[in-house]
């Protein structure tokens, strides 16, 4: 059972992935738009892939100072965005390290107030994208709804549909 189990301090949060892909910025005005308008929260995750590290022994501690900061400037570079929406919207960041799929499905299981997990599919003729791939394939496994925003989406079709 979700939904705060039914207590009465349940605030929604709204979980988007922040990453350099163009997609993210159509998820990002998705769930900000939506907490905009019908209240919550937005929740920024960026996950650190931490595979790499391991191979190069003597670098680890700078390549995971490196990917930390540019998981942070990805972060502001979407927080000044929603700042530019206007109106009150809170956002809440989040910065993981390990396999992608495992820290969104370990901050879903965490965080019992986030309702909706939002992922916009990439406008490439390549395909939606890995982690809309993954998900829509185990939809099954999530405890939350999931939302997926097409990429082809403009801002103003994303708004007037929020």
């Amino acid at each position: 059972m979700r939904l705060a189990d039914i207590t009465p301090d349940y605030r929604r949060k709204f979980l988007v992935v922040i990453d350099e892909t163009e997609e993210c910025d159509r998820a990002v005005t998705f769930a900000a738009y939506r907490v905009k308008r019908t209240g919550g929260t937005v929740v920024l995750l960026s996950v650190i892939d931490t595979a790499d590290f391991q191979q190069f022994l003597g670098v680890e501690e700078v390549m995971r100072a490196e990917a930390r900061e540019e998981a942070e400037r990805l972060l502001d570079r979407r927080l000044a965005r929603i700042a530019d929406m206007g109106g009150k919207i809170t956002v809440e960041t989040v910065i993981r390290e390990g396999d992608a799929l495992a820290a969104i499905r370990d901050l879903i299981e965490k965080d019992k107030d986030i309702g909706i997990l939002v992922l916009a599919a990439s406008a490439s003729q390549d395909g939606p994208g890995p982690l809309v791939s993954a998900f829509v394939g185990r939809a099954h496994d999530l405890h939350v709804p999931l939302t997926i925003v097409p990429g082809a989406m403009t801002d103003e079709e994303i708004i007037a549909v929020c």
